[in-house]
């Protein structure tokens, strides 16, 4: 399946050591795009392992994760607007 994930983590004194692990954990799985979003294919074993790592971390109290998922990339448009980074033209 293909997933946005964006997430908010609040740059509390707990939130500035979370905010690296959860960026860290993210690009594990998925492309960063821009600032807390990630876009890419996850097969359900590694979206539920992405899952179970990003709640250790995440506090539910005050930080999100929010997934947006489709079958397959091509069933969706993608418009940029304002500044365009294509992180995947880095790749040879």
């Amino acid at each position: 399946m293909y997933v946005i994930l964006v997430y908010d983590i609040v740059t509390d004194d707990e939130g500035k050591k979370i905010l690296p692990k959860v960026f860290k954990t993210c690009k594990k799985y998925l492309t960063h795009i821009q600032n807390s979003v990630f876009e890419g294919n996850l097969s359900k074993p590694n979206s539920v392992a992405l899952k179970k790592e990003l709640e250790h971390y995440i506090r539910k109290d005050t930080d999100s994760v929010i997934t947006f998922h489709t079958r397959e990339e091509r069933w969706m448009s993608k418009d940029f607007w304002g500044k365009f980074e294509d992180k995947t033209s880095n790749f040879i």
